[in-house]
């Protein structure tokens, strides 16, 4: 498919951060994809909030987006695949300030150095794929809400959101890992499905271009979605809620094994592993809406033994 947005159509706005935050139930697309992955892996993140050891392949992920992001803070004649190599460093330290066991992912500093490299390596494909001296972004990691008429409010981050001087929207997100195989590319869009939902919902206007980067193995996906596609992805949103109510109310998150399985943190607590999943919270938190976590997936890599094939790749919020 042809790039539909002009790079240079794109013009610059201002993120209006002044949305309140939802009181209700909400839904993001980590954790819809948690749930449709594995009920028991969703109530272990969201229910008991167990804490899982960082992955260098997820936190690479997060490194890079930081680089992309902050990449466009430059002058445009300044973004360059050295002035993105230049950002790395600092945005690890960063990293690391905010959350110090992120250290203790590597067992010397050549190994370390190394995953470094492998993310640098990441930065330089991009720019095979775009040139940003051509883009002027209108929101990076923007944070969009929008409440159903059923009552659940979507949520997420978008990693980047290109506005043409026309007004036609262009939503475009990084992937560290390879581009998927055809049978896997309704699973890929679903995540960027979900966003142009919440945009249709909160501006009226379907976003023309959904553009996946996978920079694992430099590749683009496009695609442009209508109003059938985003009323057909509001369907499923709405019955996926519903089946994580019927699990909250029932107390029946059943395992559901994958290729998945292989990344999973939680195996000792699985029972298709012999574990034992210790006990639910208190009951009397039954009836009480439950909260979905925060953007930022640390836990599972981008990446397995087949590069082409995606569950690995988490949707970042």
């Amino acid at each position: 498919m042809s790039d539909i947005l002009a790079e240079h159509e794109v013009e610059q706005q201002v993120v209006d951060e002044s949305d309140p935050a939802p009181s209700g139930p909400s839904l993001s697309p980590s954790r819809a994809a948690d749930f449709m992955a594995c009920p028991l892996l969703y109530r272990f993140r969201v229910v008991d909030r167990l804490p899982e050891p960082p992955s260098p392949a997820a936190t690479r992920g997060t490194l890079v987006h930081a680089v992309l992001e902050r990449l466009f803070d430059e002058p445009a004649a300044a973004r360059t695949p050295a002035a993105a190599r230049t950002l790395l460093a600092p945005q690890w330290d960063r990293l690391v300030a905010e959350a110090p066991e992120l250290a203790d992912m590597f067992d010397d500093e050549a190994q370390r150095l190394a995953w470094i490299d492998e993310a640098a390596l990441m930065l330089d494909r991009y720019f095979t794929l775009e040139d940003p001296t051509r883009i002027e972004p209108s929101y990076r990691e923007m944070s969009v809400t929008a409440l159903l008429d059923s009552g659940l409010t979507l949520r997420g981050y978008i990693d980047r959101l290109d506005v043409a001087r026309t007004g036609e929207l262009r939503i475009v997100d990084y992937k560290t890992g390879a581009a998927p195989r055809e049978e896997y590319e309704a699973r890929a869009l679903f995540q960027m499905k979900f966003y142009a939902l919440v945009l249709w919902r909160t501006r009226g206007t379907i976003p023309r271009v959904l553009q996946l980067i996978y920079l694992g193995n430099g590749e683009i996906m496009r695609y442009a979605p209508d109003e059938a596609d985003l009323l057909a992805t509001e369907r499923k949103i709405n019955a996926l809620w519903q089946a994580i109510d019927r699990a909250r109310t029932s107390g029946d998150w059943r395992p559901r094994q994958s290729r998945l399985c292989e990344w999973c943190a939680f195996q000792a607590l699985c029972p298709v592993y012999g574990g034992t999943p210790p006990p639910l919270p208190d009951p009397e938190l039954a009836d009480q809406p439950l909260p979905d976590l925060p953007a930022g997936d640390l836990a599972l890599p981008s990446a397995g033994p087949d590069p082409r094939v995606p569950p690995p790749d988490v949707p970042r919020e």
